[in-house]
């Protein structure tokens, strides 16, 4: 059995578009995709076999904003816990570098939302803080 391998610094890029492609998500260029690897603030991946199977990461300014990010399990690896050990690891850079009034946040694609709420993320259901907005180009 090839041993699971976690590391804390990001993929290279084509490896990075390749697990998005995976899960159905469109890549933006290739400058672009490698310009944003090098612009987050942490990293979290996978590797099997030397193949980056899953990963996740955070984007923001590292003081008062942190976004969660990308959390990707390739399809033939999905229900074997990485994505919870992805989040794990988030979580624990999380609470070792956010400072009381800092915010984390992510948006979740339909259908895992519980799966993020297990980590106390909340959703925003319009009443308190909104329904929260994104645009997408």
């Amino acid at each position: 059995m090839t041993e699971l391998k976690i590391l804390h610094t990001p993929p290279a890029p084509l490896e990075f578009s390749a697990l998005r492609e995976s899960a159905g998500w469109q890549n933006p260029a290739p400058d672009i995709i490698a310009a944003s690897i090098t612009a987050s603030l942490y990293w979290v991946q996978c590797r099997k076999a030397d193949r980056l199977i899953a990963c996740g990461r955070i984007v923001g300014d590292g003081h008062m904003y942190f976004y969660i990010q990308d959390i990707i399990v390739h399809p033939s690896h999905q229900g074997q816990g990485l994505g919870h050990l992805i989040m794990d690891n988030i979580e624990q850079y999380l609470a070792a570098h956010c400072q009381s009034g800092a915010t984390a946040a992510l948006l979740a694609a339909t259908g895992k939302e519980t799966f993020y709420q297990r980590y106390g993320y909340s959703l925003r259901d319009g009443e308190k803080l909104g329904l929260g907005m994104c645009k997408f180009y």
